[in-house]
C-alpha cells in the first residue's frame, strides 16, 4: 500500500456568485459532496460556505488529479441540487491550495467557520482568493 498525504484547500464558488448556498440548501450540497467525496476516495477534513461559495479542505489520493476531483464533486453536487431543489449551478474554475500538516488544523477551523469570518470581516486572505485573484 503506497502512503500519502496530499491536502488541499479548494475554493469554488456558486455562478454570477449567486447566493445559492442557503440553510436550506447548504446541507443536501454537502451530503452528496461527502457521498462523492468517499467514492473517489477522497477524505474530507472540513467543509464551510457562504451563500456564494464553498471552502474544502481534502485528502486527494495521487491517482486522482485534483482537475478530475473538482469536475466530479462540482458535476455531482449540482446536479443532485437541480434534481432536488431549485436551479443550481457553480462558476467555471476553482481555487486549489496546498497545504501542509502545520497549518491544516488552522485551516480546517477557518472553513468550518466560513460564514463567521465573512459576517465579522474576519477574513485571512490566504484563504479568499478565487480563481479570477478577486477577493472571495
Amino acid at each position: 500500500m503506497a502512503y500519502w498525504r496530499l491536502l488541499y484547500h479548494l475554493v469554488w464558488a456558486t455562478y454570477e456568485r449567486q447566493p445559492l448556498l442557503t440553510a436550506d440548501r447548504a446541507p443536501l450540497v454537502y451530503r452528496i459532496l461527502g457521498g462523492k467525496a468517499s467514492e473517489l476516495g477522497v477524505f474530507v477534513h472540513a467543509l464551510g460556505n457562504t451563500t456564494d461559495h464553498l471552502h474544502l479542505v481534502v485528502g486527494i489520493p495521487p491517482k486522482l488529479a485534483v482537475s478530475e476531483c473538482l469536475r466530479q464533486l462540482k458535476g455531482a453536487s449540482s446536479h443532485a441540487m437541480n434534481r432536488h431543489a431549485a436551479p443550481f449551478r457553480w462558476q467555471e474554475g476553482y481555487g486549489a491550495l496546498t497545504l501542509c500538516d502545520e497549518i491544516l488544523p488552522t485551516v480546517i477551523a477557518y472553513v468550518r467557520n466560513q460564514k463567521q469570518h465573512h459576517d465579522h470581516g474576519a477574513l485571512d486572505m490566504r484563504f479568499e482568493r478565487d480563481t479570477n485573484d478577486e477577493l472571495l
